[in-house]
This record gives C-alpha cells, sequence and structure tokens, in this order.
C-alpha cells in the first residue's frame, strides 16, 4: 500500500534508535559506551549499574540498549557526535538500540557557549543526559548517592526497581 505521506531519512528522527531485528533476548539494561577515553563510563556503571563496555560496542551477553559517554570538553562532545554519526548511518553492530548519550561533567560551573551549541546540536537528534561535576568521584569515593537531576540514569539501568 501506497501513501502520499513522505518521511525523511533516519538520522532526522529524533529519539531513540533500534537497529531492525534487535536481539529480543538481550539481559535488560544498559551497556555504557566510552566515545573516547575517560569519558567515565566504568564511574558510571558502579554508581547506575549497567555494563561498563569501555570503548567497545556490546557484545552478545552484554544489554543491546546503548548509553553512549562523553565528556563536555571540545574533544569529548565531538566524538560523541562521531559515534552517534555511526549509530545513525547503520555502522554500529547489528541487534544494538541507540537510548541516548550521556554527558559527564569533564570540570564543575557551566559551559562555555560553543560547548552548550554543541550539546544543543545533540539534544536534537538524540535523548542527551547530564551528569553534573562530582568532586567525590574525582577522588575516587562512588559510595555516596547520584547527584541530583540524575534519576533517569537509574531508570535507565533499571536500578530504581
Amino acid at each position: 500500500m501506497r501513501t502520499s505521506m513522505h518521511q525523511g531519512p533516519e538520522i532526522w528522527l529524533r529519539g531513540p534508535v533500534s537497529a531492525p531485528g534487535a536481539a529480543a533476548g538481550a539481559p535488560p539494561g544498559v551497556s555504557w559506551v566510552g566515545t573516547h577515553g575517560g569519558a567515565g563510563v566504568t564511574t558510571l556503571a558502579e554508581v547506575y549499574g549497567g555494563q561498563d563496555c569501555g570503548r567497545d560496542w556490546p557484545g552478545p551477553a552484554d544489554p543491546a540498549r546503548v548509553a553512549l559517554v562523553a565528556r563536555t570538553h571540545a574533544a569529548g562532545l565531538a566524538a560523541a557526535g562521531r559515534a552517534l554519526d555511526a549509530f545513525r548511518h547503520g555502522q554500529a553492530p547489528p541487534g544494538l538500540g541507540l537510548d541516548s548519550v550521556v554527558l559527564v561533567a569533564d570540570a564543575p560551573g557551566r559551559l562555555p557557549r560553543p560547548l552548550v551549541r554543541h550539546v544543543r546540536l545533540l539534544e536534537a537528534a538524540v535523548a542527551v543526559h547530564r551528569v553534573p561535576w562530582v568532586s567525590a568521584w574525582r577522588l575516587g569515593d562512588l559510595g555516596g548517592p547520584p547527584p541530583r537531576g540524575t534519576e533517569a540514569l537509574a531508570r535507565l539501568t533499571g536500578a530504581d526497581r
């Protein structure tokens, strides 16, 4: 059946991207994938749960839902954009679904305007979660409560259940 309604390419659609035939038997939760070294994947996995994939794509035994992780400095945001493009252009392994991009603050305080503009570009394409600067994490203290405003990350990993 043919319709007169035209859809743009998938890359213009905002929100989670699921590959056709996404792994139905994949474990629940999320796989954290760093878009660059030092993105904060290990810390997020320790604090919120989920699978720490480092900079590798999740394997068959890992959750198929992916959260791309980057720092909020210029190089981190550029790396997040490249990883998002890989998903949007079908270059991620089959069966994976992009849930969101998680941006971990690279320093305390507000982002400079050029970086805010880059974050807004990412937000126009996919759900973006922001994790503020946590001084205790820098010292290796991951035992405290997660920072305010990051409740969605606990829901993402299923830790709130």
